[in-house]
């Protein structure tokens, strides 16, 4: 015959608590009814006996029971622990591995912008070497024109015409760059000390034979 007992009432009978009761209904052992919206055990005569049988012996079957309920929702805990545990470490190795993304974006935006920055000043300098070997050539160019002219002056110097002032020789050389006058001077005006025929000094001024062979006082 069966009976329905409130899960309170079938725990006290069997000296259980009723998280076990509970557990056993989840489990299947117990086989329990919804009436009226409150949640009743059903129990016949064989678990009636069985519950007797569980009173006259408290200490082993209910106390087991008890452990195991008290067992499972133990490692139910320390389950649900792991878990939230591991998915706040989930959590936190996401936001880890956003922010270095971020970082590296960041990394590579800088590196192209110090690459432009390199690229900008190598063409920069590229242009100004160009710049400066262009008027080399220019320089190389006058100064060739000018020896040739130098050395066309010379042979085609008289007897009447072969003693002239540095300023005449510039003059009729064409050479107007101060420096290049500069150079001149100092050489003929050294090679003058040495005794050098080619040249004479006239009222203080240096004269030169364009008669003679001058181009080594005159390169």
């Amino acid at each position: 015959m069966e009976k329905l007992m409130k899960p309170a009432e079938y725990a006290k009978e069997l000296g259980i608590s009723r998280q076990a009761v509970y557990a056993k209904i989840k489990r299947g052992i117990l086989t329990a009814r919804n009436v009226d919206g409150k949640l009743y055990i059903i129990v016949d005569n064989e678990k009636r006996k069985g519950a007797d049988s569980a009173k006259e012996k408290p200490k082993q079957a209910p106390s087991s029971t008890a452990s195991q309920t008290l067992s499972q929702s133990s490692r139910h805990k320390e389950y649900k622990a792991l878990l939230e545990a591991k998915e706040e470490t989930i959590a936190v190795l996401k936001d880890t591995v956003k922010e270095l993304k971020e970082s590296n974006k960041q990394i590579s935006t800088t590196l192209r912008g110090e690459i432009d920055l390199l690229k900008e000043a190598f063409h920069e300098m590229r242009r100004l070497y160009a710049h400066q070997l262009e008027h080399k050539k220019e320089t190389d160019a006058i100064d060739i024109e000018e020896h040739q002219e130098i050395q066309e002056t010379i042979d085609s110097g008289t007897e009447e015409e072969k003693w002239v002032s540095l300023k005449k020789l510039f003059k009729t050389l064409g050479i107007t760059r101060t420096k290049k006058r500069e150079k001149i001077t100092k050489q003929l005006k050294k090679a003058h000390k040495k005794g050098d025929k080619r040249l004479s000094k006239e009222g203080g001024k240096i004269k030169i034979n364009t008669a003679a062979d001058c181009r080594d006082l005159l390169a």
